[in-house]
């Protein structure tokens, strides 16, 4: 019999579905998984004509975290573990520096690595019923793809290291009052919901979208003087050279709704 894949990658028209799909093992991140996901980023990277993409899992949870075994395997070769963490980082970065807009729905237990993959990701949906958090030091462990850095940018520094040292998991709720997840719906409507926040995000313009995106990353990797300045520089080239922006003005003072480069 065929083993079960470890996800699975679906086209919707102009935007993709990636799916964590081994819901009896609780979706683990392990290496062969994070080299699925690695070359499925990349697929979906050379679709010009996708623009937003949903991540989420299988079952009762987004994902609980690492392969333990295969943990135990890896810690007893330090360059198989090395070469783990840069796929897992490889991967990571990829969404992040991403054209498309990756929207992460939390449809259950999302823990360690599955924190790493929500960090990463640009908007954050959960169904009411899902337990975020890090965990790692519940069992001696550190966050080693990206965790510890990407946590405190998003929720701040005291309410990441009380999530890292405690290992506590938080509610969706919790998870959105701390800045963790952007909505919260019930657990029924949590596909729908993702599927109607991409869709809107598909009536904007394509290059704003990814505008958008870029210039909010400037954030995580520079100062503030130079964030500005480039923010100049990029806005400039966007205002002067593309259609959208000048179809935006234009469709605003004729009171109509844009047409958008698709």
């Amino acid at each position: 019999m065929p083993s079960e894949p470890n996800i699975e990658l679906e086209w919707n028209g102009s935007w993709a579905r990636l799916t964590l799909a081994r819901a009896d093992k609780l979706n683990p991140l392990d290496w062969a998984t994070v080299r699925d996901l690695k070359a499925s980023v990349a697929a979906i990277e050379a679709k010009s004509d996708i623009y937003a993409v949903v991540v989420t899992g299988r079952g009762r949870s987004f994902s609980a975290g690492g392969d333990l075994d295969g943990y135990i395997d890896l810690y007893k070769n330090p360059d198989k573990f090395s070469a783990f963490l840069e796929d897992f980082f490889d991967m990571l970065n990829a969404i992040e520096a991403s054209s498309k807009i990756y929207v992460a729905a939390i449809n259950g237990v999302c823990v360690a690595g599955g924190l790493e993959l929500l960090l990463a990701c640009d908007l954050v949906i959960a169904a009411e019923s899902a337990r975020i958090g890090d965990g790692h030091l519940n069992f001696g462990q550190l966050p080693g793809a990206g965790g510890s850095q990407r946590l405190p940018r998003a929720i701040g520094m005291l309410r990441a290291k009380k999530l890292m040292l405690t290992g506590d998991l938080v509610s969706a709720a919790e998870a959105k009052d701390m800045g963790l997840v952007s909505d919260v719906v019930p657990d029924a409507e949590l596909e729908s919901a993702a599927k109607a926040l991409v869709e809107k995000l598909g009536e904007k313009s394509r290059a704003g979208l990814r505008g958008a995106k870029h210039l909010a990353n400037l954030t995580l990797t520079t100062d503030l003087a130079t964030g500005l300045r480039q923010e100049i520089d990029f806005v400039h080239r966007y205002a002067t050279t593309e259609p959208d922006a000048t179809e935006g003005l234009i469709a605003f003072k004729e009171k109509r709704k844009p047409a958008f480069v698709r």
